[in-house]
């Protein structure tokens, strides 16, 4: 059995995205208890809305209450879960066991998967979880595939497990991290990271105040805690052989492209796993996901310890090659004509790139482009405007068209 493929939605317009290309269960916060402070999240209305549409595409909906909470953050925590229930919630992701104590009591039948923020690393502590009424656990991103296969060797047949495949990696242990709390205020715990690991840093001895001296030989200081985006879409195979429930890919707080480009290449990479080897377009989808915004790639802890190649020292910087320019939200196949919400200035005659769900990507060049009302237009520069325009390959909504960006 293939694992499943759980995909981040930070918003409403992620988790529409991450639906329609192909995930089969979505992660999602409301205003609070989630570890993702930064990103939109979701009202109760919009939790509402996203529980029912992923219901009505035949989805799962896994809601976070995964922070670490201190005593002022347990009061309403009760009503908080009766209403993800009340509202069809399918999971909730958990990673303190005083949480965990409070849905047996409130909400006794609701799913529990266990955070990674619970740090969990050996089959020992697997089986404790599963004692307490854990059905899902999230591994630890510190696991190699030796230690995952020990793990679930050693667990009950119907624990399930989880595990991050696509990402952001942390240089704190699963998240855990004070860097942003002292140096910010902002508790990384709570899910309002600041990302001080990702700033530049240089060295100052204390009797020359003033003197900067890098850590490494670089005229632009050294970036000495920036971990490199993990990426293991060529090594699916591997968690489906050691029985792997679920792949998850982080990252609420990117964009609908992002969302929409690693949900892709994961749903086609994982369905090509029933095919034979050779018929398989692995690299394809890898050569995909770097079109996404992203730092260098790592396989992160999967092959042992990544401490020759899991850091970047030079940079903190996203590799952007390519800007979304458009999505389609309707084709009219006797006209040949897309209606497209602008997302980047583009132009006619602009080579564009244009994928939806399945298969491969096509080019096409914008031509005979229109605006709402109707007018010849050479551009669409204004943000999220509304244009027609020709393309004769049959297209759908949520298709995207994107530009390489100029050197």
């Amino acid at each position: 059995m293939l694992p499943r493929l759980l995909a981040p939605a930070g918003s409403m317009d992620k988790l529409i995205m991450a639906v329609q290309y192909g995930a089969d269960e979505i992660y999602f916060s409301g205003k609070s208890m989630g570890m993702r402070a930064g990103s939109k999240n979701f009202t109760n209305k919009d939790l509402e809305q996203g529980v029912e549409y992923c219901h009505k595409h035949g989805r799962k909906s896994n809601i976070t209450v995964n922070i670490a909470p201190h005593n002022d953050d347990l009061k309403g925590i009760e009503e908080y879960l009766k209403y993800l229930q009340k509202i069809g919630a399918d999971a909730l992701i958990v990673a303190d066991p005083g949480i965990i104590e409070i849905v047996k009591e409130t909400i006794p039948d609701m799913r529990i998967h266990l955070s990674t923020q619970a740090n969990t690393t050996n089959y020992r502590a697997a089986n404790f979880w599963y004692k307490q009424g854990v059905n899902r656990i999230v591994l630890a991103r510190e696991l190699s595939f030796r230690e995952i296969e020990e793990i679930v060797n050693n667990s009950p047949k119907d624990l399930e497990f989880e595990a991050f495949a696509h990402g952001a990696m942390c240089i704190s242990y699963s998240g855990r991290c004070l860097l942003s709390s002292f140096m910010t205020g902002r508790f990384s715990n709570k899910g309002d990271c600041a990302q001080a690991c990702r700033w530049k840093y240089n060295l100052v001895e204390e009797k020359r105040p003033g003197e900067y001296y890098p850590i490494e030989e670089n005229d632009e200081g050294t970036f000495i805690m920036n971990s490199k985006d993990m990426c293991m879409v060529e090594h699916l195979q591997k968690f489906k052989d050691l029985g792997i429930k679920a792949l998850k890919i982080e990252g609420r707080n990117k964009s609908e492209y992002y969302t929409a480009i690693a949900v892709r290449s994961y749903r086609n990479a994982l369905d090509e796993l029933e095919k034979p080897e050779d018929e398989r377009n692995t690299q394809y989808w890898k050569e995909e996901l770097e079109k996404s915004s992203h730092r260098d790639f790592s396989y992160g802890f999967f092959f042992g310890n990544p401490y020759k190649d899991g850091q970047l020292y030079t940079s903190s910087s996203y590799i952007r090659t390519y800007d979304v320019v458009g999505i389609i939200r309707s084709y009219d196949r006797e006209s040949r004509t897309a209606v497209i919400e602008q997302r980047n200035k583009f132009s006619e005659g602009d080579l564009l790139e244009c994928f939806g769900p399945k298969g491969r990507h096509f080019e096409i060049t914008a031509k005979k482009m229109q605006d709402e009302d109707g007018n010849t237009i050479e551009s669409a520069p204004h943000a999220q405007q509304i244009i027609r325009m020709e393309i004769n390959e049959d297209v759908e909504p949520y298709y995207i068209l994107r530009k390489k960006v100029e050197e």
